[in-house]
Parts: structure tokens; C-alpha cells; sequence
């Protein structure tokens, strides 16, 4: 007998989300010395991620721009970005006279709107996180994305900690997913499972390999200094580029997660 069932559609396939965060120490290797910018964005490039969340980037430096020959004509986030990623946001909050640098987040998905929340008592200091809401291609909700740089001192980004919360409470509906990744200056090690039950969420590289990342100083890395944290998400991967050219270019070690909505 032939069956007149009506085969049910297919399911739409979720969409995959690739992220990488990176702190990238302003363009300069991790002795300070040379300025490697140009090496950074090849590897990005090659690294194919859909989101590049970085910190200590920077916008502007007026003795730079005249001492360095290969300075980009751009700020190193348009020059980053380029034609593989066509939305970017960028926020100042170290603010110095010769120039300024910040957060920024790299995207190929449209950024419908973003924020940014000066999260430091100091004007050179930058700490701050920026949020950048996203639309994701054949998805019915926003993806949220937080890009963060805590401080050095441990009741600072306690403090600072709150205030993410209490800005993600205000701003964030519950059921929304978000991808919190950044420079969390966790020195000791002991901050992270505080910061996940604070903000109900996991962190990423813990949930596949059972600990933090080591991701400094990029030569040695012994520090677990970097995360990207999640929720509403579902993670299929997450690792650390640890080999070179990784070593050798910024102070930090970048970390990959990979995602899918859903």
C-alpha cells in the first residue's frame, strides 16, 4: 500500500556562531617592542570566525601614526574588520593625550544597536564592556554580544562584576541568549565559578576541557586571564590558540568557542 502521508517540512537549521576573543595589546607583540598589527589581521582572517570580540584596541595615537610607517590610515578596528567583517562598534575608554583605546566588536551579522559602560574610576584605565545586539540570519530572536576588560585589582572587578549584572538585568530580557567574552584580569584563578553563578552563565573552554584556559603571557601562559562565557546558546566547541603565530604576537593567547542557537 502506498502511503498519502503528507511529509512533515524540514527543520530550519540553526545558526552557527563562531567567536573569538582577543585581547590584542594595541597592535605590538608581547615584549612591547613590535608592532605586529599586520600579522594579527592575517591570522584573524585565517581563524574564520563569525565574531571577533577585542580588547586594548586601538583607535587613535597621534605619535604612532607619525612614528610607525606601517600604521594603517584607519583605526586598527576598521583595519581589522576590513571585508571580512562588515559591522563593528568601538569604544574609547582609555583617554590619554596622544590618543585612546577600548573595546571593539568585529561581526559579519548586522549590529542593530550597542552600548557601552565605562566600568573604571580611572581615565586611563580601560574597563568597560561593551554590548552590541545582533541579528542573526533566519533566527526569531537577538544574539547579545558583551565584550569586556575587567581591572587589575580583585575588589575592583567584584565591583565591576555587579555592575555587568546589574546592567545584563536591566537590559537584557532573561530568555535572551547572550556570549560574554573578554580580559577578566583573573590573576589567582579563583574568580571564574563566581562570576558564572553571579551571571547564571558557563564559560565556555571549562564546559569542554574541565578547567579555565592558560592564556598569559602568550610565550608561557600560566594565567587563566581570558574566558568567554555563555547562555542561551548551545556550545559545540571551544579551544585556546596556544601555537605560534599566536605566541609570538600579542601578550594574550586568543580563545575560540563555537555555537549554535537554540
Amino acid at each position: 500500500m502506498r502511503s498519502t502521508a503528507t511529509p512533515l517540512p524540514a527543520a530550519s537549521p540553526q545558526p552557527m556562531i563562531k567567536v573569538l576573543t582577543y585581547n590584542i595589546h594595541k597592535g605590538f607583540d608581547r615584549y612591547n617592542r613590535d608592532f605586529v598589527l599586520h600579522r594579527i589581521k592575517e591570522h584573524l582572517q585565517h581563524a574564520e570566525v563569525d565574531v571577533v570580540l577585542l580588547q586594548e584596541i586601538q583607535g587613535r595615537h597621534l605619535q604612532h601614526e607619525i612614528g610607525i610607517s606601517a600604521w594603517p590610515d584607519v583605526s586598527q578596528f576598521e583595519f581589522l574588520a576590513d571585508s571580512i567583517w562588515p559591522h563593528y562598534a568601538y569604544a574609547k575608554n582609555a583617554i590619554y593625550r596622544k590618543g585612546h583605546h577600548g573595546n571593539a566588536i568585529l561581526s559579519k551579522f548586522p549590529i542593530v544597536e550597542w552600548n557601552n559602560l565605562n566600568l573604571s574610576r580611572f581615565q586611563r584605565a580601560s574597563r568597560s564592556l561593551l554590548h552590541g545586539r545582533v541579528e542573526l540570519p533566519g533566527a526569531n530572536a537577538h544574539l547579545h554580544l558583551i565584550c569586556v576588560h575587567l581591572d587589575l585589582l580583585g575588589f575592583e572587578r567584584k565591583r565591576q562584576v555587579r555592575a555587568l549584572k546589574s546592567y545584563m538585568d536591566s537590559s537584557i530580557d532573561p530568555g535572551e541568549p547572550i556570549i560574554l567574552g573578554g580580559d577578566f584580569n583573573d590573576w589567582h584563578g579563583g574568580f571564574g565559578r563566581g562570576v558564572e553563578t553571579h551571571l547564571g552563565m558557563h564559560e565556555a573552554h571549562r564546559q569542554v576541557h574541565g578547567r579555565y584556559a592558560r592564556t598569559f603571557p602568550s610565550n608561557r601562559p600560566m594565567l587563566c586571564m581570558d574566558r568567554i562565557y555563555f547562555r542561551g546558546v548551545k556550545l559545540l566547541a571551544a579551544d585556546c590558540h596556544g601555537r605560534k603565530p599566536w605566541d609570538e604576537l600579542s601578550d594574550h593567547l586568543p580563545l575560540y568557542a563555537h555555537f549554535t542557537l537554540g
